[in-house]
């Protein structure tokens, strides 16, 4: 429930009261009491991932305590606090790859509500107007919701390996389709980068390099074409940034994390951006926007300590799914888990890729990936404290 009203945010397509009531409040209160009062066992292993994730939260506290602007940075906080107290709880309440299943059924739809709404409409409109997501969320402008369309896709393919029905196969199969032309018609430039990373990463990863490279070489022809004149000369501007006040605003942007960062142990703290700040640490800027990056973001809120403990909890994420797709690969019991981490680490590099052009280090989704990632750790690798497995996997 919880992630459903994260991820989909029904009451932002509602009206009146409904449109502010804070649902995922009466929610989270809701788990928690439960969670009080359940029998069941509770607990996350301390390993080096998790305890590295519990250091960026402590570390997060600290900067906002010492932010240039406390009051603000401190609001920032408790939001993101929020949100990474209840994906923690992922890991003691998902406890067996079923619930795993079922959680990855409620992110990909979730999310693919917009995205396969917003691939029907980029084809009925010709591709002339922008897809946006729900207002006053992380995926509200046109970028967000490309980039998570973008991370859902992979979870789509590992439903379909799942389902028998073949009604559902057909629907899962067609929501990758239009989630796809989702992405292309947000006519978001970092989007485009990130599908043109993934596609090399999957064609690398595929045992039938002909066919699959045939494959994206025709997709990637009929998208091109299928485009109008705005989206293409959109993304040209790609080749001439430095005439592009957007990108060089980001640029700038940059030089101002790096500064701040360099002054400051801990950082600006969150909500830091400002044309006081700017004039401190990069006055030549003319526009003031945020860093549009989830690695310049990190530097600018919490310093170089910050940065490296969000890039390692990364790093450590994207090692421990190599790990189990070799040792899984191949074995019949572990066929779900295998093609689960496998689709976790495109998920995952269109999350590093895109998110060098979006602010979204806060955003749900990753943080989930981390999770499932570590769930998975958990019930197959040796000599790690096992999971209950999941019986009814097909061999």
């Amino acid at each position: 429930m919880w992630a459903w009203l994260s991820y989909m945010n029904p009451h932002r397509l509602t009206y009146g009261f409904a449109y502010n009531m804070p649902f995922s409040q009466v929610i989270a209160i809701v788990l928690f009491v439960s969670f009080l009062f359940s029998k069941e066992k509770k607990y996350i292993p301390m390993e080096g991932i998790i305890i590295i994730w519990l250091m960026f939260l402590v570390w997060m506290c600290f900067t906002s305590f010492v932010a240039v602007y406390p009051e603000f940075a401190t609001d920032y906080y408790i939001r993101v606090l929020k949100i990474q107290v209840l994906t923690l709880l992922t890991l003691m309440l998902i406890t067996n790859q079923d619930k795993v299943n079922k959680l990855v059924w409620v992110i990909a739809l979730s999310i693919g509500f917009y995205s396969i709404k917003g691939g029907l409409f980029t084809i009925l409109s010709g591709g002339s107007f922008r897809v946006w997501g729900p207002a006053g969320t992380f995926i509200e402008e046109n970028n967000g919701l490309a980039l998570a369309s973008l991370m859902v896709i992979p979870l789509m393919v590992y439903l379909h390996s799942l389902v028998d029905n073949k009604w559902l196969k057909y629907f899962l199969a067609s929501s990758s389709v239009l989630s796809l032309v989702s992405v292309v018609g947000s006519q978001s430039r970092g989007a485009l980068i990130s599908i043109v990373a993934v596609m090399g990463f999957f064609w690398l990863k595929t045992k039938n390099k002909m066919i699959t490279g045939i494959m994206i070489i025709f997709l990637a022809v009929v998208g091109w074409n299928f485009m109008p004149d705005t989206w293409h000369n959109r993304m040209n501007t790609i080749e001439t940034y430095e005439e592009d006040a957007s990108a060089m605003g980001r640029i700038n942007a940059w030089i101002y994390s790096i500064n701040i960062a360099n002054n400051r142990v801990t950082g600006g703290g969150f909500e830091s951006w400002s044309r006081g700040t700017y004039a401190l640490y990069n006055p030549e800027a003319e526009l003031i926007i945020v860093a549009h990056s989830i690695y310049f973001s990190v530097l600018a809120d919490h310093g170089w300590i910050g940065l490296l403990l969000f890039l390692l909890i990364l790093i450590l994420t994207w090692k421990n799914l190599t790990k189990i797709i070799n040792f899984t690969n191949k074995k019949p019991l572990y066929v779900q888990q295998n093609m689960l981490a496998r689709m976790l680490q495109i998920s995952l590099l269109a999350y590093l890729v895109g998110g060098t052009f979006l602010s979204l280090a806060y955003f749900d989704l990753p943080w989930h990936i981390i999770a499932i990632a570590f769930l998975l750790k958990i019930q197959v690798l040796p000599n790690v404290k096992k999971m209950p497995i999941n019986r009814h996997v097909r061999e």
